[in-house]
């Protein structure tokens, strides 16, 4: 099986890890989840976060073939259009990206300007769907549950997981926003726990359950297999659906889900600019 070789940058304020990935044999990389550092109470955007990743793939000479997103995230803002402007590379993301749009644009009233048919990224992608990284060979698996767009992305022996599952000792990803659900989440953490034992999983974020002091963002089918406190072998799918409405029933929103979507729902770029040249962030009072 194929070894990518793939390389970690985590942004601590959102607990995100973004990655690239390269082929060995070739200079050609992806780059998935990256981040644009937010300031949300002064309403100022930068782009550290985005810059390590570009001065990584400039001092190792690599060729950007993709940037991909896992499913629009809740936690932080997308650095897609500013990496697609420096380094190049095809934007893609879950077809049912679509669907994601429908929900959001009517609860942010985006008005008719914003298109909700995916359009704002240049590939879509649906399960059995195949891409490549220079000589390797990328797949997609549609893991629906988290939000309806999740995928996730298998290249070569690594499969890039998204929110759908956590390291072992924290679990799996809530499904109470709009357009989750718990007991679509366990069949499609199946998919993913059938792929080949030794198949490592890297992870969108870590939070160091209780007891562990360092951030984690690797591990593997076997250990999520035998050891996943959500969703070990025997874990039935009606017990993962009881444990996971309940405990999502406990959970605040994450803190930046209100610029965030907004953002990530058209693939990293902002809203149009009202007619004073000022671009706004709506906050939906009472809505979520």
């Amino acid at each position: 099986m194929q070894r990518p070789i793939v390389t970690h940058f985590f942004d601590e304020p959102t607990n995100t890890f973004s990655y690239v990935v390269q082929d060995p044999d070739s200079n050609a990389c992806a780059i998935l989840d990256s981040v644009l550092d937010f300031d949300y109470a002064a309403g100022h955007t930068d782009v550290r976060s985005a810059d390590e990743i570009i001065d990584f793939i400039r001092d190792n000479q690599l060729e950007v073939a993709w940037i991909l997103e896992t499913h629009v995230h809740a936690d932080h803002l997308s650095a897609a259009p500013y990496l697609h402007e420096q380094l190049g590379g095809k934007t893609g993301i879950g077809a049912h990206i679509v669907d994601v749009q429908e929900i959001f644009g009517k609860a942010f009233n985006a008005g008719t300007e914003f298109a909700r048919d995916g359009s704002q990224f240049d590939a879509l992608f649906n399960e059995g769907d195949t891409f490549t990284i220079g000589n390797i060979q990328g797949n997609v698996l549609h893991t629906p549950g988290h939000t309806p767009a999740c995928l996730t992305y298998v290249i070569g022996d690594a499969a890039f997981v998204g929110d759908t599952l956590f390291m072992p000792d924290y679990g799996t990803a809530r499904c109470d926003f709009p357009g989750g659900d718990a007991r679509t989440l366990y069949r499609s953490i199946q998919k993913v726990l059938a792929l080949p034992t030794q198949t490592r999983l890297f992870l969108c974020h870590d939070y160091k359950a209780p007891g562990r002091d360092v951030y984690q963002h690797e591990t593997s089918v076997a250990e999520q297999r035998d050891a996943n406190v959500h969703v070990h072998e025997g874990i039935t799918e009606d017990e993962f659906v009881k444990m996971r409405t309940e405990r999502d029933a406990t959970l605040g929103m994450p803190k930046l889900i209100i610029p965030s979507v907004q953002v990530n729902m058209r693939a990293g770029e902002m809203p149009p600019a009202d007619d004073n040249g000022v671009v706004y962030l709506k906050v939906p009072i009472n809505h979520f």
